[in-house]
């Protein structure tokens, strides 16, 4: 008797995303428009952390932010009315990660001829999007105070892929048993080239040295 036909799906549809990812990216760099997929459990500051910074450089930068959710538009209208910028919801359906077409549908839907950086803050969590090449830049993501120090040898993947992780909400750190350095320690054994931001969305330390990063970061993806 013959045996069944198997269909490894999971590695074919990774390998799809992957080449669908390098176009978009290749596309988004001939365009000269900047890719940014930020990333991070829900609560930990991701919206709050971009007001700040988008208010620190939207004279500089044309900036346009998509908004990622399951659900609603929260986000979306307050990134607008606390800034002032482009910003769009994208409903995944109930879905936990966005992939690439689905971040082309949605640079689609931004409009960015007129966009210098685009911000993706992706759906809340630390797994699922860790899965999935969107087409970004690069990739960053927030680690908050309170959800403790040991999250980079919990959740390999997330911070193996994150070029950049800020470490939100630095202004409780006397209220938890978190350790920067020990953060940062296992952040390099995931990721040895990753860079390590100590932030406080809510007062703004830190937030200048992340909105530095970026100008850099479009600068030489702009003159590459």
């Amino acid at each position: 008797m013959d045996g069944v036909k198997v269909i490894e799906i999971k590695k074919s549809v990774f390998e799809d995303n992957n080449k669908d990812a390098d176009n978009l990216r290749e596309e988004l760099r001939s365009k000269g428009v900047y890719l940014l997929n930020l990333m991070s459990s829900p609560g930990s500051g991701k919206t709050t952390t971009l007001i700040r910074t988008i208010n620190l450089l939207k004279d500089k930068l044309r900036i346009a932010v998509m908004e990622a959710d399951i659900d609603s538009d929260v986000d979306a209208i307050k990134i607008k009315e606390a800034t002032g910028i482009k910003s769009i919801q994208l409903h995944t359906g109930g879905m936990c990660h966005l992939d690439a077409e689905m971040t082309r549908q949605g640079l689609d839907a931004l409009e960015t001829a007129d966009v210098d950086l685009a911000i993706l803050e992706n759906v809340g969590n630390l797994v699922c999007p860790a899965e999935f090449d969107t087409g970004a830049s690069r990739n960053a993501m927030i680690l908050s105070v309170p959800e403790g120090h040991d999250k980079p040898l919990k959740y390999p993947l997330m911070f193996s892929v994150c070029d950049l992780v800020l470490i939100n909400k630095t202004d409780v750190l006397p209220y938890f048993d978190f350790d920067i350095e020990k953060c940062t320690e296992y952040v390099h054994m995931r990721n040895p080239k990753a860079t390590v931001i100590p932030i406080c969305a809510k007062t703004g330390e830190g937030v200048d040295r992340f909105a530095e990063w970026l100008v850099e970061e479009v600068d030489t993806w702009k003159n590459q």
